[in-house]
């Protein structure tokens, strides 16, 4: 039996500038299995997007995939022809983009736009044999049939994100990837459609890769979390076992600066600001905003070491514990 729906080994996606190279991805190492849903969190500018975006092969110019491998299906997606990488997305892997608003074609009927994704991949229908499918597709995410006739800007946004959940399982791919999927909906909308989302997910028995900010939205969806500092994952572990015990310091902060109803205290964030990627520190590159640095984090990147099954730390200070 496959244990494996995705494995993302070394994977470097750079931009060029006008001032020099950014490496947004620097050597990023995942795996996915099948019906396992992870998260990936970090400032804004971590790479987080551009991983998963570089996993779906979408990076345009002026940025590049240097290097890597991402294997699915017994296939390097890295290496396929374009035209073959086509006919996978929306069938094998999809996307769930950030900002349903500007993901639609405004002047497109929805039944029009998902019926695309149908014709885009050879699915031969009649046309009530296309209306059905649309229509059970927006049912299964909890939208009326009417919709299919609507236009964008008649929708609200969360029933936009549904639309987009819709469309990205039109095809019911094996792995779901969902870029930000509620940052621009209210919080009862946005726990609407992390819970269709949810259903959806595991209807299909798919993979989940869900990219954002919101520790606590991670919290109640996820199953592990990947932590992302400057284009490495920097701490990568179940998620229960992260909160209750994070061992990277920047995971330690991350955590300490999410804001409680239960204690009044001043809020909490992490000092400094994080690094450029056209000219990143020497050695680990969190160590000039570590409370916990030492002499030699500015002189070595960490290794990545797996401190308990499944728990994963880039940090030179549970090395140097170890062998203290």
């Amino acid at each position: 039996m496959n244990t494996e729906n995705l494995r993302v080994n070394g994977l470097h996606v750079y931009y060029q500038s006008p001032l020099g190279i950014v490496k947004a991805v620097n050597g990023v190492d995942l795996m996915l299995r099948p019906n396992e849903r992870m998260g990936l969190v970090g400032e804004s500018g971590s790479g987080k997007s551009t991983t998963v975006y570089g996993i779906l092969r979408t990076i345009k110019p002026p940025g590049w995939i240097e290097a890597g491998e991402v294997w699915l299906d017994g296939r390097d997606l890295l290496k396929l022809p374009d035209d073959e990488m086509r006919a996978i997305r929306f069938n094998q892997i999809s996307l769930i983009p950030q900002g349903a608003m500007n993901s639609l074609n405004p002047v497109m009927r929805i039944r029009e736009q998902i019926k695309d994704i149908f014709t885009t991949h050879s699915v031969a229908l009649s046309k009530s044999e296309y209306k059905e499918r649309i229509d059970n597709l927006l049912s299964w995410v909890g939208l009326k049939s009417e919709v299919a006739n609507m236009y964008p800007h008649e929708l609200s946004g969360g029933m936009k994100q549904r639309v987009c959940i819709a469309m990205g399982i039109a095809l019911r791919p094996k792995v779901i990837i969902a870029d930000e999927p509620t940052s621009a909906l209210d919080v009862v909308v946005q726990r609407q459609v992390m819970e269709t989302l949810g259903r959806v997910q595991e209807d299909l028995q798919a993979s989940v890769i869900l990219v954002g900010h919101d520790m606590g939205l991670m919290a109640q969806f996820v199953d592990k979390i990947g932590v992302m500092y400057a284009g490495k994952l920097v701490e990568v572990g179940p998620v229960r076992e992260i909160f209750r015990m994070p061992q990277h310091p920047y995971t330690k902060m991350l955590i300490s600066s999410l804001p409680s109803l239960d204690q009044k205290k001043f809020f909490k964030g992490i000092p400094g600001v994080a690094p450029s990627l056209l000219d990143p520190p020497s050695g680990c590159p969190f160590h000039p905003r570590c409370p916990q640095v030492m002499a030699h984090c500015a002189e070595k990147m960490p290794e990545q070491q797996e401190i308990w099954p499944k728990h994963w730390v880039s940090c030179h200070l549970y090395k140097a514990v170890n062998n203290g």
